[in-house]
């Protein structure tokens, strides 16, 4: 896929619950020697199937969707069950701003109410790319599962140009404040609430970075596909049985 251009940057943004603030600031000092960042306090617990349901979209997208969440499931002992439940813990929508989904159990908080999305696709149509698709859905269910944004792992060190990076970033369409530009991009977990290794470039929890915001010309690609990384430390967070194998890829 081409190199990543501030012309076709979609991006997810952090979703929080109501009046919840982002995990304590961490600037980490060195590297890590112990790759992908989850918040051990939002995972749900191994071997659960979690519900899914759609609040509103398009049947085919919807379809997709359903498709390719699954992928998580051949690399965790996590099932996603689209069946609509009223009761679902994930409950998907079409209809706000952006792409979006609440980090892991957080889909189960009383702040969120249970006609309320917990996951939004905002730019998902039947026009997009299928290849567009997947990378947003793995990504967003990524979330779901506990996963938090590797641009903001402990151990990251991108030499952001933050003058850059404010100016394109409160310009349209984001329209963020400095505040925001600051959690979503600058921002990184708090070590003493993250599980996490060293910084992966391959991970789909990553954003396309374009060298126009960064120094040194450093740059990240579209990320499509699981990780080597996200795989194995998904299956260390959600670990099947003993003596059982993960189910096989297609």
């Amino acid at each position: 896929m081409h190199p990543p251009s501030l012309s076709d940057l979609h991006i997810c943004f952090d979703r929080t619950l109501p009046g919840q603030q982002f995990t304590p600031l961490y600037q980490p000092q060195s590297e890590s020697n112990t790759r992908a960042a989850v918040l051990a306090n939002k995972l749900w617990p191994a071997g659960r199937t979690l519900r899914v349901a759609f609040l509103d979209g398009d049947a085919v997208v919807q379809r997709k969707v359903a498709q390719y969440a699954q992928e998580w499931s051949q690399h965790a002992n996590i099932r996603f069950a689209f069946d609509n439940d009223r009761d679902a813990e994930i409950r998907i929508s079409f209809q706000q701003a952006g792409s979006w989904s609440l980090i892991g159990n957080d889909a189960r908080d009383r702040r969120v109410a249970p006609d309320q999305p917990t996951m939004n696709y905002g730019w998902l149509t039947r026009a997009t790319p299928n290849d567009e698709v997947r990378r947003v859905v793995l990504h967003e269910f990524g979330h779901a599962l506990g996963l938090v944004h590797e641009h903001q792992n402990p151990a990251v060190a991108i030499p952001w140009n933050k003058e850059a990076v404010y100016q394109f970033y409160q310009g349209p369409p984001n329209f963020w404040s400095k505040e925001q530009v600051d959690i979503n991009l600058f921002q990184v977990y708090d070590q003493q609430f993250t599980k996490y290794s060293r910084f992966d470039r391959q991970s789909i929890m990553l954003y396309p970075i374009p060298a126009e915001l960064t120094l040194e010309g450093f740059s990240v690609g579209w990320n499509s596909d699981l990780s080597h990384y996200d795989k194995l430390y998904i299956r260390k967070w959600y670990p099947f049985p003993r003596r059982q194998n993960a189910p096989r890829g297609r």
